[in-house]
């Protein structure tokens, strides 16, 4: 289907991430299938309703799912088509549930970590100790890790934005010793002649031979070398999402928990640990990266001292 090549072109070029990409083309497969096969430039903003409005209707989608959905055909007929679409507001949108986020105590943080191996104990540990979200603690680089001023420099975060957070002391000697096997296997990549890591496009042509340098290394690369699918290049990327949240479903179960918790849930607590100790709202809004204070503010409905109220139930 050439739409779908259109796609995948134009996001090369404006240099979406693969797992973007991959999640753009989908949404636009699906489109075109949910319309008999036709040609998206013969569609609209009105098939565009009917598309979104299945979603949420009948395929009971989640709100981020619809909203993902949205994105992704809005993208093909901006940058694809050049075709701009009408106003959308007709469509059904998916409701977003109002949940509070899973928190654990502390005696419950160290219960999980303790059941983590390495490297999933330490990744585990900067979720916790910098409220790091998953996928920014696997994309960090060496250079990311400032151990003389304590911090970790998030690069490209949710917003693409960067930040910087707490590097707890507690990890810096293991930080040091993962690092020094890192160096190590890197060293070794190298010598059979590998040791290159995926660079940013602008930065891969700015510093062509940067990719080798030890900074720009992952700090948790994956066990194995892999093919890049889109350069054809072997590199050894990051460690994968799926095998950290695995980790810690089984060291969740381990500890002997019933709260559904996730990787996700060691930023939850770190955030309403914070709080409880009498940090600064907008501190914490800045840690978390957090672009409204009241995403921020969900945190203090959860805090141990929440609920002031005495049950009628107790003397």
């Amino acid at each position: 289907m050439g739409s779908i090549i259109q796609v995948r072109v134009a996001c090369r070029l404006r240099h979406l991430s693969l797992h973007t990409e991959k999640a753009y083309v989908g949404w636009v497969r699906r489109y075109v299938h949910y319309h008999g096969l036709r040609h998206p430039a013969r569609l609209g903003a009105a098939h565009v309703r009917a598309f979104l409005t299945y979603l949420a209707l009948e395929r009971n989608v989640a709100a981020s799912t619809q909203n993902q959905a949205l994105s992704a055909l809005v993208f093909l007929y901006e940058n694809v088509l050049r075709k701009e679409l009408a106003d959308l507001g007709a469509v059904v949108r998916a409701q977003r549930p109002k949940r509070l986020p899973v928190v654990l105590t502390r005696a419950e943080v160290r219960r999980v970590l303790d059941h983590l191996p390495n490297p999933h104990h330490l990744i585990g540990g900067l979720l916790y100790g910098a409220g790091l979200r998953l996928i920014e603690a696997l994309r960090l680089r060496v250079k990311d890790l400032d151990v003389s001023y304590r911090r970790v420099i998030v690069r490209d975060g949710k917003g693409q934005k960067d930040r910087i957070t707490v590097l707890p002391d507690m990890l810096l000697r293991p930080v040091q010793r993962h690092l020094d096997k890192v160096k190590l296997q890197h060293e070794e990549d190298r010598e059979a002649g590998y040791g290159s890591v995926y660079l940013p496009h602008a930065l891969a042509v700015k510093y062509p031979n940067a990719s080798c340098d030890w900074g720009w290394q992952y700090v948790f690369p994956a066990p194995r070398l892999s093919r890049d699918p889109r350069s054809n290049a072997v590199r050894r990327h990051h460690l994968l999402p799926r095998t950290v949240q695995q980790a810690v479903h089984k060291a969740v179960k381990a500890a002997g928990l019933t709260k559904p918790a996730s990787p996700h849930t060691f930023r939850h607590s770190f955030a309403t640990h914070l709080l409880e100790d009498g940090a600064d709202i907008r501190t914490v809004q800045e840690l978390l990266g957090h672009k409204d204070v009241r995403t921020t503010m969900i945190y203090t409905h959860v805090m141990g001292r929440g609920v002031a109220v005495r049950s009628p139930l107790d003397p």
